[in-house]
């Protein structure tokens, strides 16, 4: 494609040491892009440093909504080259790419002299010191305009917005290292984007951690308590800043099992509540699920994973904690485990797991991860969904009351605390249906019966699952593998390959008759998923009984899964 050609989009990366900006401009380049009529996509990528360290801002630009990175990057940006050799792994380039730097960056690190990309230079830093109070980042943003066609007024504007809260001379010295890096950008042989004149109207931006917080809201959570851990912290918040105005409260404690242990307490006063959380506070809280699981108490908890076991990798994704998620509660503890399907539906299926977790009264696990939490889109307003979303509640007034009576949905009316004649004890020793703590067999199998049956016998609806296409290939996928899948199924058709995708929102409980009339016709499975162990195939052979051949496809974190490796799957799969 000429450089004079338009593109349908473009993918991009800035990388800088930590404090450079790099994230901030970033974030206001997807703005201007957004301003200019194009969806968009901004992932992240950092080390393990509080502070400081490499930083990367991986963008994905285009005509057409976008919710997972693309094969490569067309163009990288580097304020500078310090440490950026430790994103080699993330950052694929090739012979059509082209790389921006700044001369007196020092040496370019040797795999991006191997990718083959052309070079062209600006003095980023020596024309950011012309300017009074001038930064680095608002030169290359100028720059990456120029070479991209975005206009220089919708750079200069976004700028603006972003900087609006701060002096009038502060935003007037990046409005002019803006326009210095335009003027100065290099001649490349890049395609400009195809860009809109018209502002469009009723689209969203959000990161999955946002959208995650909204759908709790949504879903009538009046009640969070939270510990700050990455990547979830962002939920946490924006939800301090939005839930009072919704007339609830947030409360941050002081370490996971605090924060647990209150929302089940606010739950069973009354109030929806939910925490945030990653791998290590899920570990922390598996014996407090287990508590809410005996009393039936229902609270949601969202477990945005990153790569473990321990610490691990902070700061990178991967869906490691199905395992955990599913079995990690000691003794038969009966709860649901669901999964967004993309950074939007972070809203959907958090206003899911809230009418699930009141109308079951149960705990849900919601199973983000970083690459949906932190990662920021551009889409059409998403569509608005409501729930009959109502806790079961005794009768006033009360004359005989039996919290955990056997019925036989296996919910049973819960009380208000001051609801007269609604007394009961709620704690985690087996009961009969009063909650009178008991050692009795007969009680202990039927309480155990009552709480699978309540799961078992609910129906989860069409939400169960996202099933596309036709054919006897088929992929079944979750989470954030699902955006990299569905691209790479649209390829395959455009290739003439006729292939399924199976989407799982709710993980468990398992649902073998929905699954088994998905596959009808299938005679080949592949499973694509984002662990060392391949955890959901494994799930999958432990809960379902597949006529079809199932095949593990597991990449571990935290390189993301990209179309193009997808699609390369699906390749051999149909030639199989």
């Amino acid at each position: 494609m000429s450089a004079s050609q338009a593109a349908e989009g473009l993918s991009i990366v800035l990388t800088g040491s930590g404090g450079a900006g790099v994230m901030t401009a970033g974030q206001t380049l997807l703005e201007a892009a957004t301003s200019c009529g194009l969806y968009g996509l901004m992932t992240r990528s950092t080390g393990p440093q509080i502070r400081g360290g490499e930083a990367a801002a991986m963008l994905r630009l285009s005509t057409k909504p976008v919710q997972c990175p693309d094969d490569k990057f067309d163009i990288l940006l580097a304020l500078d080259f310090e440490n950026v050799q430790r994103f080699a792994a993330e950052l694929p380039l090739d012979s059509r790419s082209v790389i921006v730097a700044d001369p007196s960056a020092g040496e370019m690190p040797a795999f991006l002299k191997a990718s083959g990309a052309q070079v062209g230079y600006v003095e980023m830093k020596k024309l950011a010191k012309t300017v009074a109070g001038g930064r680095i980042s608002m030169v290359a943003l100028g720059a990456l305009a120029h070479v991209v066609g975005l206009p220089e007024s919708a750079i200069v504007e976004a700028v603006a917005a972003s900087l609006g809260r701060k002096k009038p001379e502060a935003v007037k010295a990046s409005e002019d290292a803006v326009r210095l890096g335009a003027v100065n950008a290099p001649a490349l042989a890049v395609p400009k984007l195809r860009i809109s004149t018209a502002r469009p109207a009723g689209r969203w931006s959000f990161t999955g951690n946002e959208a995650t917080g909204f759908g709790v809201l949504k879903g009538g959570v009046k009640f969070v308590a939270g510990y700050p851990i990455t990547p979830a912290t962002e939920i946490l918040e924006w939800l301090a800043h939005t839930i009072p105005q919704c007339g609830g409260e947030l409360l941050q404690a002081e370490d996971e099992l605090a924060s647990i242990n209150m929302i089940i307490g606010a739950s069973f006063g009354g109030k929806p509540a939910m925490t945030a959380t990653a791998g290590p506070g899920l570990s922390l809280m598996t014996e407090a699920l287990g508590l809410a699981v005996a009393s039936e108490t229902p609270v949601v908890v969202v477990d945005v994973m990153r790569s473990g076991p321990s610490t691990g990798i902070a700061t990178k994704s991967e869906q490691s904690d199905l395992n955990i998620a599913v079995y990690g509660l000691h003794g038969d503890a009966p709860h649901v485990v669901v999964a967004p399907l993309s950074i939007s539906d972070c809203l959907f299926t958090a206003q899911w797991s809230v009418h699930l977790a009141e109308s079951l009264q149960t705990p849900v696990v919601m199973l983000s991860d970083q690459s949906l939490g932190q990662a920021r889109v551009v889409v059409d307003r998403p569509q608005d969904v409501t729930f009959d979303t109502k806790r079961l509640t005794p009768v006033d007034p009360i004359e005989v009351y039996e919290r955990y009576a056997l019925t036989e949905s296996g919910v049973s009316p819960m009380s208000l605390p001051g609801m007269a004649g609604g007394q009961y004890t709620a704690d985690g020793l087996t009961h009969n249906a009063r909650g009178t703590p008991s050692s009795q067999a007969q009680d202990h199998v039927a309480q155990m019966d009552k709480r699978r049956r309540k799961i078992d016998r609910f129906d989860f609806g069409e939400h169960w699952a996202e099933i596309e296409g036709d054919g006897d290939l088929a992929i079944v996928t979750w989470g954030s593998s699902t955006a990299p899948v569905r691209e790479a199924v649209a390829r395959a058709r455009e290739e003439g390959i006729s292939v399924r995708i199976i989407a799982l929102r709710l993980i468990s409980p398992p649902q073998p008759k929905l699954f088994e009339a998905a596959l009808k016709g299938v005679r080949r499975a592949l499973v694509i998923e984002q662990s060392h162990s391949g955890q959901l195939w494994r799930y999958l052979r432990a809960h379902y009984d597949m006529a079809a051949e199932i095949v593990s496809i597991p990449q571990p974190g935290p390189l993301p899964i990209r179309p193009g490796e997808a699609l390369a799957y699906i390749r051999k799969g149909a030639q199989a």
